[in-house]
């Protein structure tokens, strides 16, 4: 089943008295481009929330935050840096005899004084704390992702029908292309019988004579390009039915397309094929900006 680049996601997971939240978002991108915004205590975690979305997501431009929520007084630690309070407290102590004041250096003014009250949130963390609180974020980026890849095949499936339509009225006009190409070719011959009569004025050697002729019928055949247009088209009907990523490999059938259906408006002399390969073109446009879209 396609799925689409664009899609949207969010999770919620407690577990063991914290509650975790991811959203998953994505955008169409030639390549994969993830960027992850989570609380930094949670960087450690950073990597397995890349590998896993790797697993999911092949190509796009994916933006995935992360929200966290503990109510375990265990996940916060709070100590005392006597270092810097030592330091602090002899400062202070040092101003009340320069300028002779009574009152002692209380407790108050010193803890307000920076990095005396510390506050370590995990670094410290044991190992067990640190797998639940994997094992609650991954259940929450689980959640997300199922509903991201569901909006995602929704899209998908929608995606195809409309490039199964297009397809198909891509091949009809290839099919009407076939059907006039034979009328276009005998007034062609009308209009080359009236050129090599002019030529045959001009041209004493047969040979040349002959190699004029040969150029002149090969710049307007088309059935090459046409032979190859009908196989593109049965190449993208049969992704369609298949499993995975395949937004690269349409690209590039994509581009096969355009280049045969150029190539066939470069070749034709006849208005009406004209207006048939203006036509085609149309229907390959639709589909390439579907395509755009595909994983």
């Amino acid at each position: 089943m396609l799925k689409s680049m664009t899609g949207f996601g969010r999770g919620e997971y407690i577990h063991s008295n914290r509650k975790f939240k991811v959203e998953i978002k994505s955008v169409n991108h030639r390549f994969s481009d993830y960027s992850i915004k989570l609380p930094r205590f949670l960087n450690p975690f950073e990597e397995k929330i890349r590998h896993r979305l790797a697993q999911d997501i092949v190509r796009g431009k994916v933006d995935v935050w992360v929200g966290f929520e503990s109510f375990t007084p265990e996940d916060i630690t709070i100590h005392v840096n006597e270092i810097y309070a030592d330091a602090y407290m002899n400062v202070l102590k040092a101003l009340r005899e320069r300028y002779e004041i009574e009152a002692a250096p209380s407790l108050e003014l010193l803890v307000k004084m920076p990095d005396v009250i510390v506050t370590d949130r995990y670094e410290s963390a044991l190992a067990t704390t640190k797998t639940q609180i994997w094992e609650g974020l991954s259940a929450a980026l689980e959640l997300a992702l199922k509903q991201y890849n569901y909006m995602r095949e929704t899209e998908g499936a929608a995606l195809s029908a409309n490039i199964t339509e297009n397809l198909a009225n891509a091949y009809e006009t290839l099919e009407k292309i076939l059907e006039r190409t034979p009328h276009a070719v005998n007034e062609y011959r009308k209009r080359l019988e009236q050129r090599v009569n002019e030529l045959t004025n001009h041209f004493t050697d047969d040979s040349r004579l002959i190699t004029e002729i040969a150029l002149l019928a090969d710049k307007h055949d088309i059935h090459e390009e046409m032979t190859r247009l009908a196989s593109h088209i049965e190449q993208l009907n049969n992704i369609l039915n298949e499993n995975g990523a395949a937004g690269r490999k349409m690209d590039f059938l994509m581009q096969e397309l355009n280049r045969e259906a150029n190539t066939i408006g470069s070749k034709v002399a006849d208005i009406n094929l004209t207006k048939l390969v203006i036509e085609l073109k149309s229907c390959i446009e639709k589909i390439r900006e579907q395509v755009q879209n595909i994983e």
